[in-house]
């Protein structure tokens, strides 16, 4: 079974067990892993200015290269913790396609594709961690990513790995919401924060045949 695990920057360094525990039981593990926290402290730290639009960050090309360093030393320290399974995969030079967003500034989303450096690392029985740039480069929300990559590669799972125990409504955690039920409550902002867009891109995964998890809350489709 390949399984496709989407982590946030701020639980990397943690969720190294968790991953090597689904390659252990036989899976197929593609990690894919953002770095939010990493570049917003980062851009703060020089004076450029953080400015999100749908979950989305605005990324110039001076961002951009922020966006690459952020990336690369979560990279580092993942595969570090995963040791000589991981292969440290980059979007832009291993094909990861994405439509450019102009009004975005250097920003894609990620189309579903299959890109051979993952497919390789996979035939090799080892576990491909991927930064979430695009072809361009473009940077690529990591939810958005991880979607992508489980549509293009056929992954059979979608997890996501977060600090929170799943998707809340009205405080209760839910095992289980429809996609159709998500995308209504998404469309009247009943929801904020990381987790709209973890959940959009949970949506597209479910709809799309991929059984998609946030924590211990499932997206059916």
């Amino acid at each position: 079974m390949t399984l496709v695990v989407k982590i946030g920057g701020a639980v990397a360094s943690e969720s190294a067990d968790r991953i090597l525990g689904l390659h252990e039981d036989g899976h197929a593990v593609v990690v894919v892993h953002g770095a939010g926290l990493q570049i917003t402290e980062e851009m703060q730290v020089r004076g450029i200015p953080v400015e999100f639009v749908g979950g989305r960050r605005h990324t110039t090309a001076e961002a951009l290269e922020i966006v690459r360093e952020s990336l690369r030393a979560v990279n580092r320290d993942l595969c570090s913790r995963l040791g000589d399974l991981a292969v440290p995969v980059f979007g832009d030079s291993a094909g990861l396609l994405a439509e450019h967003m102009p009004a975005l500034g250097r920003v894609g989303n990620p189309l579903p594709c299959r890109p051979q450096p993952i497919l390789d690392a996979l035939a090799a029985g080892r576990v491909p961690v991927v930064a979430p740039l695009g072809v361009g480069p473009l940077n690529v929300n990591a939810d958005d990513a991880a979607a992508a990559l489980a549509v293009g590669l056929g992954a059979q799972r979608l997890l996501f790995l977060t600090d929170v125990p799943g998707l809340l409504v009205d405080g209760r955690l839910v095992a289980s919401i429809r996609a159709d039920e998500a995308t209504r409550m998404l469309d009247a902002d009943e929801f904020e924060g990381g987790i709209v867009p973890k959940l959009r891109a949970a949506v597209q995964a479910a709809v799309r045949g991929v059984n998609a998890e946030i924590g211990e809350t499932a997206v059916l489709g």
